[in-house]
């Protein structure tokens, strides 16, 4: 008996001991920026960041997205190695390691899905200044609640009180306001309308406009210029997950891949595909749907999403290929332009889209970029590897 009492004692003491240790690394760091939404948390994260070091503001950022990771005050990055699965305690080392280099800021993306541990995310790990909440859609419905209202509240957990919130949600955007009003903080909802698309071409990649206005008012709201942070933000380097596409030549063909697997709810993955080939006609238009074991409900909502667009064919590919074949038909998709693939390597993903294209044609990675074999980053990988190697082939010819 005493020495459970001995126990407890010294478990009590430990825990109070990191509560106020945490505390003291919290209020170290003066400006503290908490990045939540549905979709776009990685991009906005890493591009609040590159726009405050562009500002001379000494930031460190924590991206949970596709590849785990740390962004260092000088840019460098430091992958983050889980040794079990992602836990909420891991916003309280990240803290730890951040005051190590004395930062001005940190802008560290909200890595909760259940509303509980988002609710304990921010008021006893990040205690943020600046909230963000990107957009609120119809994801992660399990935990969430079954509409986009129960999500838009489920996300206002990250609302801080006395601070500053900036939203690009427009819908839900009054619920929003009626949270942070309790909360005594300032929300403010932002134009994506105020970015360029002559600012947007000077990227590396395809960004949304939402996203870099986001990001504008953020670093704006911290004393840097809108030019110099969109100086930064141009010049950093982009989230792995972050649209990008690839152009390859076979022969006479012309395939452009475009990896649009980070937008992974059906909402932003219709939004993206209409804006990346929405205005394209006489072209062949290819879907690749990734499916995933855990997520079928997820691939369901995607081939009910496709089966709304213009598209010429839908490739399956993954884990659960049968069963979401099975679905798709059930939802009349017409049998000629379904093809149920499975898990080959990559490479004979790649031929049957060539087989499938005339002269021109667009293809479009959708779903779970993971999975067991993390195949979707696998046919990610080849298409990207095929259009560097023709891009370095050609480079050497003109030589």
């Amino acid at each position: 008996m005493t020495v459970l009492i001995i126990a407890t004692v010294l478990m009590i003491a430990f825990w109070t001991h990191e509560y106020w240790r945490h505390q003291r690394n919290v209020k170290a760091i003066p400006l503290r920026i908490h990045v939540n939404g549905t979709r776009g948390k990685s991009s906005v994260t890493r591009l609040i960041a590159a726009g405050l070091r562009a500002g001379g503001k000494r930031t460190v950022a924590k991206i949970t997205g596709t590849l785990p990771r740390v962004v260092l005050p000088d840019g460098r990055e430091a992958a983050i190695v889980r040794l079990m699965g992602a836990n909420i305690i891991e916003q309280k080392y990240i803290f730890r390691y951040a005051v190590r280099e004395k930062p001005d800021a940190i802008v560290i993306e909200c890595m909760a899905v259940n509303p509980v541990f988002q609710w304990i995310t921010e008021r006893k790990f990040v205690r943020s200044t600046i909230s963000v909440i990107t957009n609120c859609r119809a994801d992660h419905l399990d935990l969430m609640g079954s509409t986009e209202q129960s999500v838009a509240m489920c996300l206002s957990n990250t609302i801080p009180t006395g601070g500053i919130c900036y939203t690009a949600e427009n819908s839900h955007f009054g619920l929003l306001k009626k949270v942070a009003q309790k909360r005594n903080c300032q929300i403010h909802k932002v134009r994506p309308v105020d970015v360029t698309t002559q600012e947007l071409a000077q990227f590396r990649y395809i960004e949304h406009a939402e996203n870099v206005q986001l990001a504008l008012a953020v670093c704006a709201e911290a004393g840097v210029s809108r030019e110099v942070a969109l100086r930064g933000m141009q010049s950093a380097n982009p989230d792995p997950g972050a649209l990008r596409k690839y152009v390859i030549r076979e022969g006479r063909k012309r395939i452009t891949f475009y990896n649009v697997f980070a937008a992974n709810d059906p909402e932003s993955t219709a939004k993206v595909i209409n804006m990346v080939t929405g205005h394209l006609t006489d072209v062949i238009k290819i879907i690749i749907l990734n499916t995933r074991a855990d997520r079928i409900f997820r691939s369901h909502q995607l081939v009910d999403a496709v089966n709304k667009l213009d598209y010429s064919y839908l490739l399956l590919t993954g884990e659960i290929c049968d069963k979401v074949e099975a679905y798709a038909l059930q939802a009349g998709f017409p049998q000629k332009k379904l093809f149920t693939l499975g898990e080959p390597q990559p490479e004979e993903v790649y031929r049957k889209v060539v087989e499938l294209t005339d002269s021109e044609s667009h293809v479009l990675g959708i779903g779970n970029i993971a999975g067991s074999k993390q195949y979707g980053a696998q046919i990610v990988a080849h298409f990207k590897h095929k259009s560097r190697k023709q891009n370095e082939e050609l480079k050497w010819l003109k030589q």
